[in-house]
């Protein structure tokens, strides 16, 4: 009878996963003992990186600005900063010009705003009309004109018709009123005095 040793099953089987495990072992050193694929690339020559710099401008220094001034204010002919034209854009050093004529010059220049909007003092005389008290209750339609003299004297408020009023007639027709819609004596309300205003005459400056 032949004794002699034979491995069994169990140790072939055991064999044979320590032999895979081992070659397992082997292939994974060797793919991680590799170089990467960057390192197969040849370095740049020593020239190439002095050309790139020498291509790019050194930066400069550049002091911080700081907040620019701002600009010069710009003069008016008048000697001050408001470029709006006023008076002295219109009358000459020295001269003492009315102010009728001042306004006269506004006109004639184009200008219809803060004196140019009134007219010269006596082209538009005040209107004469019929004298309103000022307790007396206005109908509706009526509106009280107050006026002033080219001296500044206040002259006593006349009866006018509303600007957007029509009177009409007994048939209900249409009353003509006058251009300046300063009420005439015939179409004043009942119970209102009948009496014209008396412009008051000019201020004698020489008392």
């Amino acid at each position: 009878m032949d004794q002699r040793w034979r491995p069994s099953p169990g140790y072939l089987a055991v064999a044979l996963l320590l032999a895979a495990g081992g070659l397992a072992l082997l292939a994974f050193l060797w793919l991680t003992s590799r170089p990467d694929a960057g390192a197969d690339a040849p370095p740049p020559a020593a020239g190439a990186t002095g050309a790139a710099s020498a291509a790019m401008p050194a930066p400069v220094n550049q002091p911080a600005m700081a907040n620019p001034p701002p600009p010069a204010a710009r003069r008016a002919p008048e000697g001050d900063a408001d470029p709006t034209p006023d008076l002295r854009s219109y009358v000459a050093r020295g001269e003492k010009p009315t102010m009728a004529e001042v306004i006269t010059r506004l006109h004639e220049r184009g200008i219809h705003t803060g004196l140019g909007a009134f007219n010269p003092p006596g082209t538009s005389p005040p209107l004469v009309g019929l004298a309103v008290p000022e307790d007396f209750p206005l109908p509706k339609g009526y509106v009280r004109h107050h006026q002033a003299t080219d001296d500044g004297q206040r002259i006593e408020a006349i009866l006018m018709f509303a600007p957007d009023y029509q009177p009409v007639d007994a048939a209900g027709r249409p009353i003509a009123l006058p251009r300046d819609r300063v009420v005439p004596p015939e179409l004043a309300p009942p119970g209102l005095p009948v009496r014209r205003i008396a412009i008051p005459p000019p201020i004698d400056s020489g008392h």
